[in-house]
């Protein structure tokens, strides 16, 4: 019925008035009765071929540009309030198909940011020493950065512990927190008001769907295309509610402001400036990688953690760095005199403990990752396939009932989606193996991953376009041959998928709402 122009369809409906039933069906597919010809709501597969060919209509732009506007376009203008902050434009351009090619992906990356800055944060919430907080923010704020910790020279001890560096940390702090993160990533009418906009017309195309059903059986599809485009709100306020700091320019001007505060103790218990020794320093933004990984950023962030730990455990006994000193009593509560964390290079190694034996190979994994990164992948999985199979059924149980080429297109999207999320995780994983084997594997699959993440986006766009082009409107789509067989398929009201695909995403909402709450930015 739907998809064929009025001169097919009288064609068609021509026999009823010599009441010949031949080729027509009822509303489940069965044969209609020369009695009961007028309750007769569709035609055979064989019946479409005869009378209006294979072929598709001409589109029509009026209507293409009316459900392109209506159904894809504020979607895509959504887009532009994901995060983008990365070094090079290209990289920002690979973020955004990484997101529309795999939504799953999006979703992971977010919950996973989460997951470490709320682990990091409660790992420090018993240590008794200075600087602990402004660690912390530190620390979270440069997750989205390829953070590098080294304590060659004893910088990261020194950092830790010397008390001449207790300026660098409330600094490097307030300079990371800006108010302004991953441009355009922050609420403003400008993000409101596109997240509305998006909205405001789902709901639109829902009521239109469920208004004038058998009239409008193309109103189903633009519900369909909606829903499955449904998971980018969620994302975008998930983003939007974390804020992450992911500006790399300014980043990196905030890490070198705070280069001249930095100071190191040196073998003779002079303390000099780290930039009169070398270039290193403690705490640095890799310029060589490409990205940065919450896998290599959570064992960085744990070493640190575990300078602290130790150094605030060795404070709660009173032992001070200097080697045979006195402990020197503070005059206030939960104070530690400058004097206690004074000492040559050495000391302060040995006072963090940070020498370890040669054939010790450290651990890439900080503790509790693989959970986290579990935990992390569940509800991004149910949003992907949530407002998946929601465009699925829409289109599904919109007769003629079955999978045909229009529901096998959401489906193609889903799983080429999920395959894109477990190629680039699988690949971030094998990274950190140190065999060159699981080197080549791990690029391998991180190559493969961004091209069936540009395949796929493309896709999704270029199958909405096509359906409103009208290139699914064919005897073969409408009777959905794919999936009923060529004998079984007929042409011919809906049932809801809007309950799956909404609920699905208010409670990634909300779930992403009471983790934020407990993130210390």
């Amino acid at each position: 019925m739907y998809g064929m122009d009025s001169q097919d369809k009288n064609s068609i409906w021509r026999p009823r008035t010599s009441l010949d039933p031949s080729g027509l069906v009822n509303g489940t597919g069965g044969n209609v009765l020369s009695s009961d010809i007028m309750n007769a709501v569709g035609f055979t597969y064989q019946t479409c071929l005869s009378q209006c060919s294979s072929g598709t209509q001409s589109p029509i732009w009026a209507n293409m540009s009316q459900q392109f506007g209506t159904w894809l376009l504020p979607y895509l203008a959504l887009i532009s309030q994901l995060p983008f902050g990365a070094r090079y434009k290209v990289d920002n351009l690979m973020s955004a198909i990484l997101t529309v090619g795999s939504p799953v992906l999006a979703g992971y990356s977010m919950i996973l940011t989460i997951l470490n800055a709320n682990w990091i944060s409660r790992q420090f919430e018993d240590l008794f020493f200075p600087n602990t907080n402004d660690a912390v923010r530190i620390l979270i704020s440069l997750q989205q950065s390829p953070l590098r910790i080294t304590n060659e020279d004893s910088l990261l001890s020194s950092l830790v512990i010397l008390p001449q560096n207790d300026d660098w940390w409330p600094t490097i702090a307030d300079f990371l927190d800006y108010t302004h993160t991953c441009a355009p990533l922050h609420w403003s009418i400008a993000s409101v008001t596109s997240i509305a906009w998006v909205v405001i017309a789902y709901l639109l195309t829902v009521a239109s769907s469920l208004s004038d059903i058998s009239s409008e059986l193309n109103s189903n599809i633009g519900q369909a295309t909606g829903s499955v485009w449904l998971w980018l709100i969620p994302i975008v306020i998930g983003w939007l509610q974390l804020s992450p700091k992911c500006d790399y320019a300014r980043i990196r001007k905030a890490m070198e402001n705070a280069d001249a505060m930095a100071f190191v103790t040196t073998n003779h218990g002079v303390v000099v400036k780290a930039s009169d020794l070398s270039e290193r320093r403690a705490v640095s933004i890799d310029t060589n990688t490409e990205s940065p990984s919450a896998i290599s950023w959570s064992r960085s962030a744990e070493d640190v953690l575990n300078a602290f730990r130790i150094a605030s455990n060795n404070a709660r006994v009173h032992s001070p760095v200097k080697i045979g000193a006195t402990w020197i009593n503070a005059n206030r509560r939960n104070f530690i005199e400058p004097g206690n964390r004074r000492g040559n290079a050495s000391e302060v190694d040995a006072y963090w403990h940070c020498k370890l034996p040669r054939d010790v190979v450290r651990s890439p994994w900080a503790t509790g990752m693989f959970f986290r990164m579990f935990v992390a992948s569940l509800l991004p999985l149910a949003l992907q396939w949530a407002t998946t199979v929601s465009a699925v059924l829409v289109v599904y149980f919109t007769p003629t009932i079955g999978l045909g080429c229009r529901d096998l297109g959401f489906l193609i999207y889903g799983t080429l989606a999920t395959i894109v999320w477990a190629m680039l995780v699988m690949s971030s994983t094998l990274s950190h193996y140190a065999s060159s084997l699981t080197k080549v594997v791990s690029n391998l699959l991180r190559w493969g991953g961004k091209l069936v993440a540009i395949i796929n986006a493309i896709w999704i766009i270029v199958a909405g376009m096509l359906e409103f082009a009208g290139t699914y409107n064919t005897c073969y789509c409408n009777s959905n041959a794919l999936g009923r067989g060529a004998q079984n398929a007929y042409n011919i009201v809906l049932r809801n998928g809007l309950a799956l695909a909404g609920s699905t995403s208010l409670g990634f909402i909300f779930y992403i709402s009471l983790l934020t709450d407990l993130v210390p930015i």
